[in-house]
């Protein structure tokens, strides 16, 4: 089956326009002119991606972002204004997996697109690691996207996970941004220091929520990360 694509904008020009371009391309679109109705779809029915606007009325797409992430993890894509780079950070640290600016080219929001997809889907196997990577505490099941931490479940999304993974693999190396980014993102997804910075955060953060003592990503200031395995 064709992934499906949420797109949620109060600009219909936008929602047709890039719903025609997405379905030209094999895709399944659903649209909604408002974050409250896209919560209230999405929350029962979860797409393989949604695509969100920030500047809307009713609710924007920062809240509606904060909204699904209690009930899906599913990757999100952001729509934000060309000098909102304080809405930038917000979303990344509301757990959302990639954001471009309008205007924007249809062509590189498809891009963008199918590059997190394939992250979704296949990004999360590798030839060169076991289906479960088990650290001390820490338990990624890459064929279920699963991450628990003293048996205690992790909800992470697609670049969390991916970030977390490329870090334990290799306890205690340190991993620079760039080598983050190259684990993360798809070659033709440009993102600068503070979105790992940001995604780094996120992660210590949903740690910390089952376990207060949590440090296991260690940071090397001016160098990068590292996972530090303290289980022994």
């Amino acid at each position: 089956m064709a992934p499906t694509v949420a797109l949620v904008d109060d600009d219909r020009n936008i929602l047709t326009s890039v719903g025609m371009a997405l379905e030209s391309e094999g895709l399944a679109v659903r649209t909604y002119t408002d974050g409250t109705a896209a919560l209230a779809a999405l929350s029962t029915q979860p797409v393989d991606l949604a695509v969100l606007d920030i500047k809307m009325p009713r609710m924007d797409g920062l809240e509606l972002l904060q909204k699904l992430r209690r009930v899906t993890d599913m990757p999100v894509i952001f729509l934000t204004s060309k000098d909102d780079e304080v809405d930038e950070v917000l979303g990344l640290k509301l757990g959302a997996d990639d954001y471009i600016r309008k205007p924007f080219s249809q062509r590189l929001l498809i891009e963008r697109i199918r590059a997190v997809l394939r992250r979704a889907e296949a990004g999360l196997e590798t030839d060169n690691t076991d289906k479960v990577l088990s650290r001390g505490k820490l338990v990624m099941d890459t064929s279920r996207h699963s991450c628990t931490w003293d048996a205690k479940p992790v909800t992470l999304t697609v670049t969390e996970f991916l970030i977390l993974q490329a870090l334990a693999i290799r306890p205690g190396h340190v991993k620079t941004r760039d080598q983050l980014m190259d684990a993360a993102y798809d070659d033709q997804v440009y993102v600068d220091d503070r979105t790992i910075d940001s995604h780094i955060k996120r992660l210590r953060k949903k740690f910390r929520e089952v376990d207060r003592e949590f440090s296991g990503i260690e940071t090397l200031y001016g160098i990068g990360y590292r996972y530090a395995d303290k289980s022994g």
